[in-house]
Formats: structure tokens, C-alpha cells, sequence
């Protein structure tokens, strides 16, 4: 009698989420350092942004994309959000079984390396800001630094609708970054993964004496360590792809999005999620 061949879960996906379309910034560089690993990505999109939500709302969100990623057999839960990051991630880490890997420490630990002169800014939404988990992240990896953060509510919205060069969005960045620019600082954190689509907008208001931080980059340098240790990483001979799940249709704004990070994307699947 013939059994089956057990499942190889290095040949599992990357399961990878965000509130929105903006974590695509995460599975695009996950996606160039880790050709060979399949992605599965879920945009929250029908209940974007999270930045101006509760605690226990972002977590009740988390766990339940979570479990969504855990259904497509999901290796390592990437979580593409610097909400829920600093929201939901300890959280998460109690209840699932997989690796949890959040935005907060990678792009932390890249500022700590960038900074010459010891002064930090951070951008970011509303909840990130008030949790206070970039300065926590920083302190802990040098006391001696200083972090100055500013929420930046409007961004998300204007980059959901797809206007990275518009002279609105120049003068809301603009604002929002001169307290920081007012402090000196040379590095600033883009503390959400939809801002890195600005980031030349972002780096016009900054000036060139400021180093601008992405987490992305480091996320998947985080992630792609983390997948060796737990002995999950794909084959090299083994062919990636990323697939694409959004909980509500949000085609334009996803299509700027593929072109601006120059990704492939072919259909896109729905996935039902409670009310807000």
C-alpha cells in the first residue's frame, strides 16, 4: 500500500501581511534576496489603516491574519506592518507555532548603524509612535542615542491613493518632518512600510545630510537568518513566486504599487475577515 511523501516545509511560503498594500515593500525585498522561497502576502485592505487603532483591535487583527497565513501552511509569519509590529507581535508570538518575525528590531538596528551624530527621527503612524517601540529598540541596542518621533497620520492615505510625487504630499511631509529637521537629526526611520513608496518625496524634504532608514531591506535579511537557523529555507534549485490575497478590492492602488516596486503580480485572491 502506497503512503503519501511527507510534506517538505522548507517548500512551505513565507506567509507575509499588513494592514494594507504597503508590506509589499517587504515581500518585494524578501522576493530579490530570496529568489527561491514562495510568499504568500495578505493586504488587510478592508480595514486599513491600523495606525489609528487600539491595542487589542491591532491584535485581533494580527492573530486573525495570522491564522489566515497558518491555513496556506505558512513556514514563518512576517509581519509587514510597524503597527502591528509594535502592537501584536508578542502577542502572536505566544500563539502560533512558527517563527514571528516583526519590523520593529531590523529597522532599529539598521538606524543604530546609519546614525554619525547620535540624533534618530522616526515617522511613523499614530499607534507606532505612541508605543514608543522604536525608541525601545534603539535604547536597548544604545542607550546613549536620541530618538525623535513624529506621527504622520496623512501619509498612508496619500500613498493608498497612489499620489507618491504630488505637490500635496511634498507639503504634508514637508510638516511633518520639520520638528525633526529642527532637531538635526542625520537618520531618519520611514517607521511604516507604506513609506518607503514616498521615499524620494521624503528624502527631497529631508536633504541629502539625512540618511533615510528602511526596514525592508533589514526585515528580509532578519528573515532570511531566521529561516537558516530553524533549518526552513528553501531549496536554491527550487523555484519562488508570490501570491497575492487582499480582504477587500483595492486593484488600483495594488497595480501602482506592482509598478513602483517592480513586481509581478497575477490574480488576486479575496479573503473574508470580521468587521471592523
Amino acid at each position: 500500500m502506497e503512503t503519501d511523501q511527507p510534506r517538505d516545509p522548507r517548500l512551505d511560503p513565507i506567509g507575509v501581511f499588513d494592514s494594507g498594500i504597503g508590506g509589499l515593500t517587504v515581500a518585494a525585498a524578501l522576493k530579490n534576496l530570496l529568489p527561491s522561497e514562495t510568499i504568500f502576502y495578505i493586504g488587510d485592505t478592508a480595514r486599513v489603516p491600523y495606525g489609528g487603532k487600539s491595542r487589542k483591535t491591532v491584535e485581533r487583527y494580527s492573530i486573525e491574519i495570522g491564522g489566515l497565513l497558518l491555513a496556506e501552511q505558512a513556514k514563518i509569519i512576517v509581519v509587514a506592518c510597524n503597527t502591528a509590529s509594535a502592537l501584536a507581535v508578542p502577542r502572536m508570538k505566544e500563539l502560533f507555532n512558527v517563527p514571528v518575525q516583526g519590523v520593529i528590531a531590523p529597522g532599529a538596528e539598521a538606524a543604530v548603524r546609519a546614525t554619525k551624530n547620535g540624533r534618530i527621527g522616526v515617522i511613523g503612524t499614530r499607534a507606532t509612535v505612541a508605543s514608543g517601540a522604536y525608541e525601545h529598540a534603539i535604547h536597548a541596542l544604545d542607550p546613549k542615542l536620541q530618538v525623535f518621533s513624529d506621527p504622520c497620520p496623512l501619509l498612508v492615505p496619500l500613498i493608498e491613493e497612489g499620489l507618491f510625487d504630488d505637490p500635496i504630499t511634498d507639503q504634508v511631509i514637508a510638516r511633518y518632518l520639520a520638528p525633526l529637521l529642527a532637531e538635526n537629526i542625520d537618520t531618519l526611520v520611514l517607521g511604516c512600510t507604506h513609506y518607503p513608496l514616498a521615499r524620494q518625496a521624503i528624502g527631497r524634504a529631508a536633504g541629502e545630510k539625512v540618511t533615510l532608514v528602511d526596514s525592508a531591506e533589514n526585515c528580509a535579511l532578519a528573515v532570511k537568518s531566521l529561516l537558516e537557523s530553524k533549518t526552513l529555507a528553501a531549496p536554491t534549485d527550487h523555484l519562488g513566486k508570490l501570491d497575492v490575497a487582499l480582504t477587500d478590492a483595492t486593484e488600483g492602488f495594488l497595480r501602482t504599487a506592482e509598478r513602483a516596486l517592480e513586481l509581478e503580480i497575477g490574480d488576486v485572491d479575496l479573503r473574508s475577515v470580521q468587521s471592523a
